[in-house]
């Protein structure tokens, strides 16, 4: 039997276009780089921190939990940078094939735009940092491989939206988080109003692959589910990142790591990082509530 091609994806962007195109900014001359920041300030929210609401946290010097929020703002502004090499090579692999022809004009907005912010966050982490952490394993789709060419090609597109979404959450509350120095304000506000247009796009897209999917092979969504929250769980873990605890002069670090993840409080705040995701999943039909 021939395999069935993926549909075109055709969606109204007209109005992700105009703020798109209304929005520019100049990356390269819209931030004031400091020479150095100020040492008594945090550099990502201390709520936000992989040990914050636990007595890991209130076991630490003042010290430690401000060299904490130092080396974890490196590694979850690492975490983007790789994130969106990747995203990119997906994108333009496919941004002038038949599939998303209707979406092209979009897609190359999308393109400029995540290119400038892997070069802003590193400037970042270049400049305060002195260096990005490197990748992390990715979470392979082995699991899905055996699938429909359309229900792999919403893997894809569901693991950037999966990181946009996660990544915004951070940016939104870090945006306007006075206790932060101004300059890792405004790079999380800056990519907060653009992740807002890719989200969007993101949801359209992954919407238009699930009902393809759903329509030809319905056996695969429970499937697919389960991919989706493994991938929820896997995206949550590299904020965990043992060598920023190590660099954070924290002791036992791997250790650390495995206590932190499974600590009560921490599966709470993944909870709700993840309940906007989870949400749209549910609504679209592929939430955790199928996943057996």
């Amino acid at each position: 039997m021939a395999v069935r091609e993926i549909e075109p994806v055709v969606l109204d962007l007209d109005r992700l276009e105009q703020m798109a195109e209304s929005g520019y900014y100049n990356p390269y001359t819209i931030f004031e780089w400091p020479d150095s920041m100020e040492p008594d300030k945090p550099w990502m929210s201390e709520s936000l921190t992989t040990l914050a609401g636990t007595e890991m946290w209130d076991e630490l010097t003042r010290e430690q939990q401000l060299a904490l929020t130092r080396y974890e703002a490196i590694n979850f502004f690492s975490l983007n940078i790789h994130g969106i090499r990747e995203l990119l090579s997906d994108v333009v692999m496919r941004i002038h094939e038949k599939t998303y022809a209707g979406v092209s004009e979009f897609l190359h907005h999308f393109i400029g735009e995540e290119n400038e912010h892997m070069w802003f966050f590193a400037q970042f982490c270049l400049r305060y940092g002195g260096k990005l952490y490197p990748a992390q394993p990715t979470l392979k789709a082995d699991s899905v491989a055996h699938l429909s060419p359309v229900a792999r090609e919403l893997v894809v597109f569901a693991r950037i939206l999966i990181f946009e979404e996660i990544v915004d959450y951070y940016n939104a509350h870090m945006a306007t988080d006075q206790s932060l120095p101004h300059i890792a304000r405004e790079i999380n506000r800056v990519h907060h109003q653009d992740e807002s247009r890719h989200v969007a796009f993101g949801r359209m897209v992954f919407t238009n692959l699930l009902e393809q999917v759903a329509e030809r092979d319905p056996d695969e969504v429970p499937v697919l589910a389960e991919y989706l929250e493994n991938y929820l769980q896997y995206s949550i873990a590299t904020l965990y990142n043992p060598a920023a605890y190590r660099d954070a002069g924290i002791p036992d670090a791997l250790k650390l790591r495995r206590r932190a993840l499974s600590h009560p409080v921490r599966v709470e705040a993944h909870d709700q990082v993840l309940k906007r995701t989870r949400k749209f999943l549910s609504k679209a039909g592929v939430g955790r509530e199928i996943v057996k």
